[in-house]
């Protein structure tokens, strides 16, 4: 998993990077062309492909729409808005989304620590929101757009988790990045126009971003959640952050605004809350267990 939070963490500084020359949607499309590609050469050597059930099959489609399509979008034009840092701390509350996403559609119940958390994220993001927003540093529709990422993000891994169990990791990551390329053919005029005019260097990263984070890193994080839970293999990408604002001083010269720092720190300490669990009430010993004890 080192590997993959590194890879992810340099995805958002590419992101940033390749803002001036290439426009979100084409970005999005230029990375999963490459990406689809590469897993498919894999892919389409193994002796046997499986054979996804129909409902496995919206299950695929629906990830490689969200995640794929709408979570790299979203991310590419709110990094028109808002630093790779930055970005990479509002990425984090997703473990918030996916807590309020069980309660409602799992059954798992709401507790205080939840709503605690929540309220302690979110205040986070408030902060990240009115960080030196007057100097143009971050804008609201950056974090709102960095928002929605996370908030498909955590849809895609409550959806990917049962597929792991029974298909590979290989072969899901494969299909939903190809689905994801569809969605975002519109824009293959936008990237013949971009790819025309950026330079070598900007082409180069845009096929690291397709070969590095997206095909090895999702498909490493897809095998990785078949072995470990989706909330335990949420609290790793938390050195994201970290790694991502570390390469943004080296590469971009840029850093978040220091009450960002702040609403980071305050958005993954809710989310550390809201990840508690109740402590188990003791059992109350009935008259007759009483009397046997003290008997």
């Amino acid at each position: 998993m080192t590997v993959t939070l590194v890879l992810w963490a340099s995805a958002f500084v590419a992101i940033r990077h390749l803002g001036p020359d290439f426009s979100p949607g084409a970005l999005s499309l230029g990375r999963l062309l490459v990406g689809s590609l590469c897993l498919g050469v894999v892919a389409l050597t193994q002796q046997r492909m499986p054979r996804p059930t129909p409902r496995e099959w919206v299950s695929i489609v629906t990830i490689g729409v969200l995640w794929f399509g709408v979570y790299n979008v979203s991310l590419n034009l709110g990094e028109h808005h808002v630093d790779a840092g930055t970005a990479s701390m509002l990425l984090q509350i997703s473990p918030i989304f996916i807590a309020v996403l069980a309660a409602i559609f799992l059954g798992e119940r709401f507790t205080t620590y939840l709503v605690i958390g929540l309220a302690l994220a979110f205040a986070g993001v408030a902060l990240i929101g009115t960080a030196d927003s007057s100097s143009g540093n971050i804008e609201v529709l950056g974090v709102v757009l960095c928002l929605v990422s996370a908030a498909v993000y955590s849809v895609s891994v409550i959806l990917q988790k049962p597929l792991v169990a029974r298909l590979p990791a290989l072969h899901i990551t494969w299909l939903a990045c190809t689905v994801g390329t569809i969605a975002c053919l519109p824009f293959a005029g936008q990237l013949v126009d971009n790819t025309r005019n950026a330079s070598g260097s900007s082409i180069l990263w845009v096929i690291y971003l397709g070969v590095f984070p997206t095909a090895i890193a999702f498909t490493t994080y897809a095998y990785a959640l078949r072995h470990m839970s989706a909330s335990s293999l949420g609290v790793t990408t938390y050195l994201v952050p970290p790694i991502t604002i570390v390469m943004g001083l080296v590469f971009l010269d840029e850093a978040p605004p220091a009450i960002a720092y702040v609403g980071g720190v305050l958005a993954l300490l809710g989310v550390a809350v809201a990840r508690r669990k109740p402590r188990p009430k003791a059992a109350v010993p009935q008259p007759e267990e009483a009397a046997r004890v003290h008997g």
